[in-house]
């Protein structure tokens, strides 16, 4: 597999049938995590997220509404999936729509050139179809209806009957490269993460794979192929080309050219479990017929559930990602999404455990830190940070518990396992609320010889305010808001620059604040709040 000095990360590109949910939103904020860790550490990165608007599924949805397929998606772009990204801080570098023409000239162009070579033939398709995955299923996928579906058979993610289809379409040969995709997962297991997702995938793949139906002939809203334009191209087959076309795919000269040798291979996609199949099995199959370099890893993440179930729009459980920002705020959302479930497993979402999370984690934990150590440096030392004193051996331990939560911080990310990471950092600001308790600073203060520079309290508060700067610089990736604000109250950014420029690595070590910092007692990170239910 082709390496590349890039770090290219990606969310899937979300439907527009509806507005975006927490779902949706889960991944959006894991993938921004990741890209503002790498660009911390300096890495050359790129985080793309957009918008999937072709299908049966956009189309009945836009008809179901009143206006056109692209009026729908439009709307829907302009109105919720845009803006949501500013709601979670996202900092994605592009934003693709399938409907740009950059988009369909370069699927048309990479379509044309499979057919041309062989990949695709004309064939005819019977089986059954699920319009809400936009999937052909095989019975295996099925399970038997209940209520109003009793004695017919589902699709268990949209508990709803899927179509029988009958089509003369086109096709992809996928199965021709099952031998392949075997040996890609066994040589490269870190192409399918986590390892249950790979085992699942493999097991698919072994069990026997049939060609792939990639085109429509029943609706017109999608990519007309090139050779037959009464023949729209399958939305999936249409939707995972993003990623390289996003980047270039198949242009020869100009800014596409040079984006391209400078993106791809894409290093990390991040998708959901439930579309894992499509982006573990049919798009790397089709990378390999372009002749193309394979991404690195295609990671899936468990589902969000509330009430035992998959957040849905479709089953009325889907939560605006607004619902929730608008009384935590932005960073107890990204905090809280990458901190209480592990990633890759499923995990639910209450207010309560939110609540829970916002009081003892952040407003408790690390506000009330932050809080203390400002108001201690203000009190004793005129808000002046002090030279500190020789270090004993509390001091160094706290010193080295930052060492080793950047360096295990540091390896999680690396493993895509922000839950990890957050764990590993968490023991920093646990380990600094003892430090406090332990030396008891508001006594050493009553003993003249501890106080001025060099004495014990400043040795003690130079101390804390290591640990939160160290805790500034590996948390602002996941709470970019409340971190700049803790590095402005330590005075960081006059000493030491832009806290979106501090290296991850820089927070194992200590001594880094000048003497003299100015040091500000500034508005509580995570004030008080009220009760979501009383709000």
């Amino acid at each position: 597999m082709a390496q590349n000095s890039s770090f290219y990360i990606t969310t899937p590109i979300y439907y527009v049938n509806d507005a975006p949910h927490i779902g949706h939103a889960y991944t959006t904020v894991a993938a921004d995590v990741l890209a503002r860790w790498h660009r911390q550490r300096g890495d050359d990165t790129w985080l793309l997220t957009g918008t999937d608007e072709h299908g049966q599924k956009v189309m009945n949805t836009a008809a179901s509404h009143g206006v056109s397929p692209q009026e729908w998606a439009d709307r829907l772009v302009t109105e919720e999936w845009q803006p949501v990204l500013a709601t979670l801080d996202a900092t994605n570098d592009d934003f693709i729509r399938t409907t740009q023409p950059r988009h369909t000239e370069r699927v048309q162009r990479f379509l044309q050139a499979l057919f041309d070579a062989g990949h695709i033939y004309q064939g005819k398709y019977e089986g059954y179809y699920c319009v809400g995955c936009e999937e052909y299923k095989l019975d295996g996928d099925l399970v038997d209806g209940t209520g109003e579906h009793e004695g017919v058979k589902v699709c268990p993610i949209h508990s709803r009957p899927v179509d029988w289809l009958s089509e003369d379409n086109y096709f992809f040969r996928l199965s021709a490269y099952a031998d392949r995709l075997v040996e890609l997962y066994e040589s490269h297991p870190e192409f399918v993460q986590p390892a249950s997702a790979r085992n699942e995938v493999m097991a698919f793949v072994k069990g026997g794979m049939k060609d792939l139906s990639i085109s429509r002939n029943t609706f017109d809203w999608g990519i007309p192929l090139p050779w037959d334009s009464s023949h729209v191209l399958y939305v999936w087959f249409d939707a995972l080309l993003n990623y390289a076309t996003a980047v270039g795919l198949g242009d020869t000269e100009g800014a596409g050219a040079e984006q391209f040798a400078r993106r791809w291979p894409a290093a990390v996609h991040l998708v959901g479990k439930d579309i894992l199949r499509f982006h573990a099995v049919i798009w790397p199959a089709m990378l390999m017929a372009a002749g193309l370099p394979l991404p690195g890893t295609v990671f899936a993440h468990g589902w969000l559930l509330v009430g035992g179930e998959k957040m849905s729009k479709s089953k009325l459980t889907g939560i605006a990602p607004s619902q929730v920002v608008d009384h935590f705020g932005s960073d107890a959302f990204r905090y809280y999404f990458m901190r209480a479930i592990s990633f890759g497993s499923d995990g639910s979402f209450s207010w309560e455990d939110m609540s829970a999370r916002y009081a003892g984690d952040l407003a408790n934990g690390l506000g009330n830190l932050a809080s203390r150590v400002a108001a201690m440096v203000g009190k004793y030392f005129g808000g002046v940070l002090p030279a500190a004193g020789e270090a004993q051996e509390i001091d160094l331990a706290l010193a080295a518990v930052a060492a080793r939560a950047t360096a295990d911080a540091e390896a999680a990310i690396d493993r895509i396992a922000p839950h990890d990471a957050l764990a590993a950092i968490w023991t920093l600001v646990d380990a600094a609320n003892h430090y406090v308790t332990d030396t008891e600073p508001w006594k050493v203060a009553k003993e003249a010889s501890a106080l001025g520079d060099g004495g014990r309290l400043a040795t003690i508060l130079v101390t804390l305010a290591e640990s939160l700067r160290s805790l500034a610089v590996l948390l602002h990736p996941v709470m970019p808001k409340a971190t700049s604000s803790l590095w402005a109250q330590l005075g960081a950014e006059a000493a030491l620059g832009a806290l979106a420029e501090q290296p991850p690595a820089s927070a194992a070590t200590f001594g880094i604040l000048p003497a003299g910092t100015v040091v500000t007692k500034g508005d509580a990170l995570f004030p008080r709040l009220e009760d979501p239910a009383e709000a």
